[in-house]
């Protein structure tokens, strides 16, 4: 019994550990924040919006291929407004002059802006790190103890390669007269290292 106590500790261990190590060293290119209410607000009225171009092809006897267009416009805008999910407040769409108005337009940059903000990966992995102490406290025991040890270790390794790393680039950018012979000086780093520093870089 106490033997699967402890190998199920281990597991879940080097479960943490892999987690956190991948998100680490991939960055956060594939993470994303979480819709909020403007870019649920944009996708609701993105979908508004194709809903009231296909009525008005068809009013106006636009062409064939261009009532097509926007028939399979408004279909496909759906499926942003169910991805998003839908916001709390719906901004007046019931008309295309409620739909054109320049707020509209300021919610589609804004949302355009913030669809490209990534989380922080040093963030992102000291929170890996930090749920993985908590989980590893949880299961107590040596094994237990000893984990906490190693992900504290390595949460205190990764702020100091950070500060290093955040040092080195203020160092570059206000001397840039030195950056060759910085880079001179970094030439024989393995190719694990220059990939973690790289992938801290962000």
């Amino acid at each position: 019994m106490r033997m699967l106590n402890v190998s199920k500790r281990n597991n879940v261990l080097a479960v943490c550990c892999v987690i956190a190590l991948a998100i680490l060293f991939s960055g956060c290119d594939s993470l994303r924040f979480a819709p909020n209410e403007q870019q649920k607000q944009n996708a609701w009225l993105h979908n508004r919006t194709a809903v009231a171009t296909a009525e008005t092809a068809q009013t106006e006897g636009s062409s064939e291929k261009l009532q097509s267009l926007t028939d399979l416009n408004e279909l496909q805008s759906r499926s942003f407004t169910t991805y998003f999910g839908l916001p709390k407040q719906f901004p007046p769409a019931d008309t295309t002059e409620q739909i054109l108005v320049e707020s509209n337009r300021q919610l589609a940059n804004t949302a355009l802006v913030q669809s490209a903000e990534r989380p922080n990966p040093w963030d992102v992995a000291d929170s890996m790190l930090d749920l993985g102490i908590g989980i590893c406290a949880m299961l107590g025991g040596v094994c237990g103890t000893k984990a906490v040890g190693f992900l504290k270790q390595a949460k205190n390794k990764s702020k100091a390669l950070q500060e290093i790393i955040a040092g080195n680039e203020l160092f570059k950018k206000n001397n840039a007269e030195a950056t060759t012979a910085f880079k001179d000086a970094h030439r024989n780093q393995s190719h694990q290292t220059r990939q973690i520093v790289t992938a801290a870089k962000g």
